[in-house]
C-alpha cells in the first residue's frame, strides 16, 4: 500500500508545473514585468538616479533575478517542449540580454534591457493574439508596401521636376522629395507645403490631391483592411480551437464515464454471483 502511494505522489516536475502553469503564476509575472518597467523608466531621469540610484539597482536585480529563476523553472519542467515555443525563446533572448557584463563592449546590449517590458506581449493572450494576427498579415502587407514604394517613387521623381526649381526645400532634391511626400503621406502639414507651390504653380494642387487620395486614402486604408482581415481570421481561428478542445473535453470525460459504468456493471454481476 505504501508504495502504491509512492508511486502516485507527485514528483518535483509535476509540482513545479503546476506552480508555472498556475494563473496566479502569471499574474505575478506581469506584476513584476509592470513593476520593473517602472523602475527602468526612473533610471532614465538623473535626479531620480542621483537620490536612489541604489535602490532602484537593487529592485532591478531583483526582478532580472526572478526573471532567471522563472525561466529555468520553465525549462526544467518543460524540457526540449520550451525551445519549440516562439514566445519562450522570446522570453529568454529578451532576459538573456540583461546578463551581460556592464561593460563598454556590451553598453548597448545593456540598454536594450528595456526590452523586458516586451515580455508582457508573450504573457497577456489578447496582446499575444495581436502579435500573431500582426505576423499573418506580413504577406498581405508586402505587397501594399511594395505598391506604396512604387507610389512613393514615382511621386518623388515627378515633383523633383515639377516643382524643384519652385520650392527646393522641399523638392530641390530626389531625396527631399521623397521626405516631403512622405509626410504629405501622414497629411501632415500638408497644405502650407502645397500653397507654398501653388503661389507660382496655381495648378499644383491637382498633384498634391491625386497623391492623397492615391497614397492616403487608399493605399494607406488597404493597410488597414489587411490587419483587420487578419485579426478577424486569427480571431475566428483560436475560437475554433477552443470549440475543438471543449469538444475532445467532453468526449474524454464521456469516455472516463462509460468506463466507470462498465466497472460498476462488472462488479455487480460479481456481487450478484456472490450472493448465488
Amino acid at each position: 500500500m505504501g508504495q502504491f502511494l509512492n508511486e502516485h505522489e507527485p514528483s518535483l516536475r509535476d509540482r513545479a508545473q503546476s506552480l508555472v502553469e498556475h494563473p496566479r503564476f502569471d499574474q505575478i509575472v506581469v506584476v513584476l514585468i509592470v513593476a520593473n518597467a517602472i523602475v527602468l523608466g526612473l533610471e532614465t531621469s538623473a535626479d531620480m538616479t542621483t537620490r536612489f540610484g541604489g535602490v532602484l539597482r537593487i529592485l532591478d536585480h531583483s526582478a532580472l533575478l526572478f526573471f532567471v529563476a522563472e525561466l529555468l523553472l520553465r525549462v526544467f519542467v518543460y524540457r526540449s517542449r520550451f525551445f519549440r515555443d516562439p514566445w519562450r525563446v522570446f522570453d529568454l533572448v529578451v532576459v538573456g540580454i540583461a546578463l551581460f557584463p556592464a561593460s563598454e563592449v556590451f553598453s548597448v546590449l545593456r540598454t536594450l534591457r528595456v526590452l523586458r517590458v516586451l515580455r508582457l506581449v508573450s504573457i497577456v493572450p489578447s496582446m499575444r493574439r495581436v502579435v500573431s494576427a500582426l505576423l499573418t498579415a506580413l504577406p498581405g502587407m508586402a505587397s501594399i508596401m511594395g505598391l506604396m514604394a512604387l507610389l512613393l517613387y514615382v511621386s518623388a521623381v515627378a515633383a523633383t521636376k515639377l516643382f524643384g526649381a519652385i520650392a527646393p526645400v522641399y523638392f530641390g532634391t530626389f531625396g527631399a522629395s521623397l521626405f516631403t511626400l512622405f509626410q504629405i503621406m501622414t497629411v501632415e502639414g500638408w497644405p502650407d507645403i502645397a500653397r507654398s507651390v501653388m503661389v507660382q504653380s496655381p495648378y499644383a494642387w491637382v498633384f498634391f490631391v491625386t497623391y492623397l487620395l492615391l497614397g492616403t486614402f487608399m493605399v494607406l486604408n488597404l493597410f488597414i483592411a489587411v490587419v483587420v482581415n487578419a485579426m478577424q481570421s486569427k480571431v475566428a481561428e483560436d475560437l475554433r480551437d477552443e470549440g475543438d478542445a471543449h469538444t475532445r473535453q467532453i468526449l474524454t470525460e464521456l469516455r472516463a464515464l462509460r468506463q466507470e459504468l462498465e466497472t460498476l456493471r462488472q462488479v455487480k454481476r460479481l456481487a450478484d454471483v456472490d450472493m448465488l
